[in-house]
């Protein structure tokens, strides 16, 4: 038996380029095995509290501490509401944050750094009410500022090659890194502290910032590695969802080897990796008034 079609419906079925005005609803059905917000989450909350107090005793209490909810709730979120998942990630934050002493960053700590104005936090939010989180790529030198280059090698015996401005010996060599090391340490505190000063600008109902990574007249001097996974480390481990998106603007073709490097060590972040330009920056992020400073025409 045929069933025959009138005209008009038959036209709307079977043409594939008919257009409407009206959108057009599509219904997803779809089976998955995910932990979705529990009712009452704050039960839960209360759960990981009681465990925290219980197993975790010697850990801080008051704002990011073992007591604090809001600290809770959002580990709790970041791994789905998993309990376990969510004490074990979250005591070794609040670990981090004893050891790190990161209550104790402030303007005055971190004040020689910041003012070689290799990051920053800017003044303004963007345009989707984002505080914004920049770093100046051609500013961070990584290597002490006494001395350039460090090339070392083992063979049975240890080979350097020193270029600096002044007189220096072998002996000076342990002196020279631990100098190398204790910069590396500056600009970890200076990351952590412009990332909870970021934070401390979240408008009511915003969670997440942008970070800017400004890759113009970036070379070779500027690189380094272990600093790119410390920070990202610090945002999967540390200050989870908190990045909204990541910028790298005007990155030059000698970085494309070390971002295959870094990459895989970003995660989920990696997705979140956004490769644009200044003039992007401009146009779909800030208004003319807000744009910071160095992305000005």
């Amino acid at each position: 038996m045929a069933i025959r079609l009138r005209h008009p419906l038959r036209h709307h079925l079977l043409n594939p380029n008919h257009h409407t005005n009206k959108p057009l609803r599509v219904r997803k059905f779809s089976i998955k095995n995910e932990k979705s917000e529990p009712v009452e989450p704050h039960k839960m909350v209360m759960k990981v509290k009681q465990t925290l107090e219980k197993d975790y005793k010697n850990l801080p209490v008051g704002k990011n501490g073992r007591d604090d909810e809001d600290m809770i709730l959002w580990f709790l979120k970041d791994r789905k509401f998993d309990i376990v998942e969510s004490v074990s990630k979250l005591t070794k934050a609040i670990k981090w944050r004893q050891e790190f002493n990161v209550s104790e960053l402030s303007e005055e700590s971190v004040e020689r750094l910041a003012r070689t104005g290799k990051a920053f936090v800017h003044d303004c939010l963007d345009v989707n009410g984002m505080p914004v989180l920049v770093v100046v790529a051609s500013k961070h030198f990584p290597d002490c500022s006494w001395f350039s280059d460090i090339t070392c090698f083992f063979g049975g015996f240890l080979s350097c090659h020193i270029t600096f401005s002044g007189n220096c010996g072998y002996n000076d060599i342990a002196t020279m890194m631990w100098l190398q090391k204790e910069d590396q340490i500056e600009n970890e505190k200076l990351c952590v502290f412009l990332i909870e000063k970021a934070l401390s600008r979240l408008p009511d109902g915003k969670e997440e910032i942008l970070g800017i990574f400004d890759f113009r007249g970036f070379g070779t001097e500027n690189s380094d590695f272990e600093f790119l996974r410390f920070l990202f480390d610090v945002f999967y481990y540390y200050y989870p969802k908190r990045l909204g998106q990541v910028l790298f603007v005007d990155t030059p073709f000698l970085f494309f080897p070390l971002w295959q490097l870094i990459k895989p060590l970003l995660r989920s972040y990696a997705s979140l990796v956004r490769f644009c330009s200044a003039d992007t920056v401009r146009k779909e992020y800030f208004t003319e008034t807000t744009v910071p400073t160095n992305f000005r025409d």
